[in-house]
């Protein structure tokens, strides 16, 4: 990719936008008021604003290495907070991908130095399903459940704080479990039941008085 051709895209990018709407760039210097908060993988392949088909202000957007959920990353928590508490969005979203490297390379017992705090959290993910994931034969079957038990367990990180909590309680806020598969583009709902999982854990992280019939 030759780096100075980012400038043209961009200049056809606005021109494209000014020709269906002469007020565009001005109605969107006004303010955001989406309605998802996103939270993703870093990877090059997977757009969180392409795969959902939504247009700038519509999606609040968090990516890092496997979208990853992690308390004590301050980033992180600054968005979700900032997203449900002043931007008051009605959903969340953490989607996995297949084909994810930080995954793959959680799999692998190997010192990758600096990554290895950040891939300690998902391999614990494996060891809190590993007697699911010892029983998957398929290398590649095991690598595509690990990254949706990888979601998973990151809704459950985002339900466990007490700003989502409260957000959950007092006005419905939802959370979503995705996985976006590169090698069809298609986007899958896991459909994670919230109050299975939560059911014999809920007096430990019940921060801010969650009803998890509301999930």
């Amino acid at each position: 990719m030759d780096i100075t051709s980012v400038f043209k895209n961009n200049e056809a990018w606005i021109a494209g936008k000014l020709e269906k709407n002469p007020d565009y760039f001005q109605e969107l210097a006004k303010g955001q008021n989406p309605d998802i908060l996103y939270i993703g993988c870093s990877d090059s392949r997977v757009t969180a604003e392409d795969l959902m088909g939504v247009q700038p202000g519509e999606v609040f957007v968090h990516r890092n290495i496997a979208n990853m959920v992690i308390s004590i990353d301050l980033n992180m928590m600054s968005v979700l907070t900032y997203a449900v508490e002043n931007l008051k969005v009605d959903h969340i979203v953490v989607c996995g991908h297949y084909y994810c490297g930080g995954v793959k390379a959680a799999m692998n017992a190997a010192d990758l130095g600096i990554l290895n705090p950040w891939l300690r959290n998902i391999r614990d993910v494996y060891r809190i399903h590993r007697k699911e994931l010892n029983n998957i034969t398929d290398e590649s079957e095991k690598y595509n459940r690990l990254v949706e038990l990888n979601v998973q367990e990151q809704c459950v990180n985002v339900l466990k704080t007490a700003t989502v909590q409260k957000a959950v309680r007092s006005r419905g806020l939802k959370i979503h479990g995705w996985v976006f598969d590169v090698a069809t583009g298609k986007l899958i709902d896991l459909k994670i039941d919230f109050k299975s999982i939560l059911k014999e854990i809920t007096e430990i992280y019940d921060l801010g008085g969650m009803n998890i019939d509301t999930l």
